[in-house]
């Protein structure tokens, strides 16, 4: 196993377990601070935030017409940073419950870990994955395996983009590695978390939360999702991927 790959397995283990998948946002996602050891806040010491809103790779009109700048606005500095806020205050109730030892909210808690951190996660991989005007193909080992996995790369893209309309209410569509069946796959995600699969590393992905098209597109999720297709930055992909099969 290599070195990426026992640290993506290490990073699973942050939070809990409750993220479903993390590895291309690894390095957005890694904590400023450790935080102090469990009780703190019943001594009256406070955990300072673990996770930062990582910045864009572009500007916030790089990518139009395909992505507003508006929308590019709201959807970073908003709505991603909201999940950045929920996260780190999830942990940090969490540190509260441990302190104490009151789990009597413990559910909530959790499912916010898993929401939060899940979207954090997926936000930061979405950002990379983006580039404007690239129109680029998958090269290499990356397009091998999208060869290997789903037959061609016409029968990859028509797959995702059908999987990813198809996205009931509020999710994304992602292509992953599974590391455990040393193969790609294509999931859908409803909210950020659910109907996905333990372990699997998602390298390329799409939101479709109406807050990453409405403005422009309203109820136009379809032509969204095309339109995205096109200005993917494979280069960024394809590097992920390499990262966890060398």
């Amino acid at each position: 196993m290599s070195t990426d790959r026992r640290d993506f397995l290490k990073q699973m283990g942050i939070g809990g377990g409750a993220l479903l998948f993390a590895g291309s946002a690894v390095s957005a996602m890694q904590p400023q601070d450790a935080g102090k050891p469990a009780g703190a806040a019943s001594q009256g010491m406070v955990m300072k935030d673990k996770h930062t809103l990582p910045p864009l790779p572009f500007e916030y009109n790089a990518l139009e017409p395909v992505i507003d700048e508006q929308t590019m606005r709201l959807h970073h500095d908003k709505h991603h940073a909201g999940y950045v806020k929920g996260l780190n205050n999830a942990e940090k109730q969490l540190m509260v419950a441990r302190g104490s030892g009151d789990y009597s909210l413990i559910k909530h808690w959790e499912r916010e870990l898993a929401f939060h951190g899940s979207g954090h996660i997926l936000h930061s991989v979405f950002w990379k994955n983006l580039m404007p005007n690239d129109g680029a193909k998958p090269e290499g080992k990356l397009a091998e395996a999208i060869g290997v996995s789903f037959g061609s790369f016409d029968q990859f893209r028509a797959q995702f983009i059908a999987a990813t309309k198809a996205v009931e209410g509020s999710g994304w569509g992602i292509l992953a590695y599974q590391p455990m069946f040393n193969a790609l796959y294509i999931y859908q995600a409803e909210k950020h978390q659910n109907l996905t699969q333990w372990g699997a590393i998602p390298l390329m992905v799409i939101d479709v939360w109406e807050h990453a098209y409405y403005l422009k597109y309203q109820n136009r999720r379809a032509e969204f999702v095309e339109k995205v297709f096109d200005i993917i930055n494979w280069k960024n992909v394809g590097a992920e991927y390499e990262k966890f099969i060398s």
